[in-house]
């Protein structure tokens, strides 16, 4: 009888959670988002009504929380100070359009995984760091993003080119550096944009063509002029280095600069220095010259004086058979100095690039001599012998270190300050004199020899550009004596690898909830890298000793581009037996060729191994169970 009663309390409790959950004012999706949400920011409780289990936002009327036809449609907490992050599970929001977490105490990096549907986004006002994130460029219905007044970092991504709906931008009073982004002009709504107290650089020539009201771009460090059409605008600009004088006219045959400014109309009144005094259609022209006549007269002049200048330079430039014999008579005479010029015009014509280097007294620096029935694009560079390897310059958003330093700083590359090893190199804890922790990558000479440093710079600098919450962030490179090494900052909870095969006694296994934001992060990591840059890079080296993990266990995923960048790369990973390893797609394999399916395969491995604990190939099981991709998967 009592195994009725429960059997019977049972089957209640089940009708009452169907038919609670069936009669719910909110989407499930919403409501588990929200609860997610509400637990990543410590459970305030400011934030009334609100539940992080069995939540029904809509209705139960959660404080800042409007919806439609049981959807969330907007979240507006703003001056609540708030703190913790906002979880990451947004993305299922998608009847959200938009989210003001405006002035609380919101640290850490922005959420990757922004609803993409959103119109609106304040973030302002918080402690968020690290990098706008690239996911913003998925969000083509955003019309307001405000993201000032934090501490974010990095160069601006070139990820604006679908957000032809933006119609003001905010990232003022952060970090941000580098030049502005090629696809800025795609922003053909933007108004109203301020990118002041930043530490941008390069020009503002890409905002010249939008349709802006207002432009603050104060104290930051741009150059060059400011474009014509933005002078007529609300423009802020002081605090920059800009250049005196009148901006240089464009080339011969430019046509004349315009602004789609939808609330500038063609018959306002305009001042004298805009250079149009017609007062509107149909107005006579008090001068007697019209626009037209003036910009023809002015790209004639242009015309005329090209002309001259070619026929000068063509003029000094002429030289008789007799003049090129007793040229070839002089093994070391020195040129003239319009000679000089001259040979650099040509060198520049013709795209040769050339290399500084301390030449022996007996070489003899004579040019080839010129045939003057030639053109330079007959000419057949690869035959010279003086044309050597363009130069590398060394990248500036990274810093130098020298092997003093590093030595200090790892012990003398000690084995008690070894981190591991890769087909590449070895890692090495780094802390220096100012308590900074980093890790030192020794790349092996067999992978760069010592001759290959202008190669090692060229990696250096491709790697510099990559910027990603989840890609481990390229602090500084060394190259001297011929050793190479890189300089990463440093993530105290190890790898993946530590985490999922060599824990201790003390410590603690991975939760659900950690191995989920494992999971996201390496995929935006991937994403970011695959689709994310131009051209597109792939890893070729995935696998849970590459991610990372920091002290919130967020993934990093390391060794970015040094695949993609290392000539012969591919020998070195396949010379490893990195394929046989268990993450090798089929196809790398047998024919050792990466794509970006094979990442994704590899991707797929690191996802088994974390959901289950068990390594992709383990030797110490029996013969049928050693590949976890074919054998049984038991729980971690």
């Amino acid at each position: 009888m009592t195994e009725i009663w429960r059997k019977g309390l049972v089957l209640v409790v089940l009708t009452v959670c169907i038919l609670g959950c069936a009669n719910a004012a909110t989407d499930q999706g919403d409501a588990s988002a929200l609860g997610v949400m509400f637990s990543g920011l410590n459970s305030p409780q400011q934030l009334t009504g609100w539940t992080a289990n069995n939540g029904d936002p809509c209705g139960q009327s959660w404080k800042g929380v409007t919806c439609s036809d049981r959807r969330v449609t907007e979240i507006k907490l703003s001056n609540l100070a708030l703190s913790g992050s906002v979880g990451y599970s947004l993305q299922s929001l998608t009847s959200l359009k938009e989210l003001d977490l405006s002035n609380n105490n919101l640290a850490g990096d922005i959420p990757y995984d922004i609803p993409q549907n959103l119109q609106r986004l304040n973030l302002a006002f918080n402690q968020f760091t690290g990098s706008v994130p690239y996911s913003i460029n998925q969000m083509h219905s955003l019309q307001y993003l405000n993201l000032a007044h934090n501490q974010l970092q990095n160069q601006l991504s070139d990820m604006f080119g679908p957000l032809s709906s933006l119609s003001t931008l905010d990232l003022s009073f952060n970090s941000l550096t580098g030049d502005l982004p090629e696809s800025f002009k795609n922003l053909t709504s933007m108004n109203s944009m301020y990118l002041q107290n930043n530490q941008l650089t390069g020009t503002i020539d890409v905002l010249a063509n939008l349709p802006l009201d207002t432009l603050y771009v104060s104290n930051n460090h741009f150059t060059g002029w400011i474009p014509d059409q933005l002078k007529s605008i609300n423009l802020q600009k002081d605090g920059n280095s800009w250049s005196l004088g009148p901006a240089p006219p464009p080339p011969p045959g430019t046509p004349p600069a315009t602004r789609n400014n939808r609330n500038h109309k063609s018959g306002s009144n305009s001042s004298p220095s805009d250079g149009d005094s017609s007062g509107g259609p149909g107005g006579g022209s008090k001068s007697g010259i019209g626009g037209g006549v003036i910009a023809g007269i002015v790209i004639s002049i242009l015309i005329v004086g090209a002309l001259v200048a070619f026929f000068l330079v063509k003029r000094r430039s002429r030289r008789t058979s007799s003049d090129i014999e007793k040229l070839d008579n002089q093994p070391f005479a020195p040129l003239p100095s319009n000679e000089v010029q001259e040979m650099k015009s040509i060198q520049s014509a013709s795209s040769v690039d050339t290399k500084t280097f301390d030449t022996p007294a007996s070489i003899n620096l004579r040019p080839p001599p010129v045939d003057r029935h030639k053109s330079f694009d007959e000419e057949d560079f690869s035959k010279k012998p003086f044309v050597v390897k363009k130069a590398v310059a060394a990248p500036k958003n990274v810093a130098s270190y020298s092997i003093a330093d590093l030595q200090m700083a790892t012990g003398s590359f000690s084995v008690e300050n070894l981190l591991g090893e890769g087909s590449f190199g070895r890692f090495y804890r780094a802390q220096f004199d100012d308590g900074k922790v980093l890790a030192v990558k020794k790349i092996n000479s067999s992978v760069l020899p010592s001759e290959l440093s202008d190669d090692f710079i060229e990696v250096v600098s491709n790697i510099s550009e990559l910027h990603h919450t989840n890609v481990t962030k390229l602090v500084g490179y060394c190259s001297e004596h011929g050793q190479h090494l890189l300089v990463y900052e440093f993530h105290k909870n190890g790898s993946l690898h530590e985490f999922l095969h060599l824990s201790d006694e003390y410590s603690k296994p991975l939760i659900w909830n950690s191995r989920v934001k494992i999971a996201l992060g390496t995929a935006r990591a991937l994403e970011y890298l695959h689709e994310g840059c131009s051209p597109s890079i792939v890893h070729k080296n995935i696998k849970s000793e590459n991610i990372l993990l920091d002290a919130e266990l967020n993934p990093h995923l390391s060794d970015s581009g040094l695949a993609t960048f290392i000539p012969n790369a591919d020998q070195v990973l396949n010379h490893d037996d990195v394929t046989m390893s268990g993450y090798g797609a089929p196809e790398v394999t047998m024919s050792g060729q990466y794509s970006l399916k094979s990442d994704v395969y590899s991707f797929g491995v690191v996802m088994l191994e974390l959901l289950t604990g068990r390594k992709p190939f383990d030797s110490t099981r029996p013969r049928l169970e050693q590949s976890s991709t074919q054998g049984n998967t038991s729980a971690a």
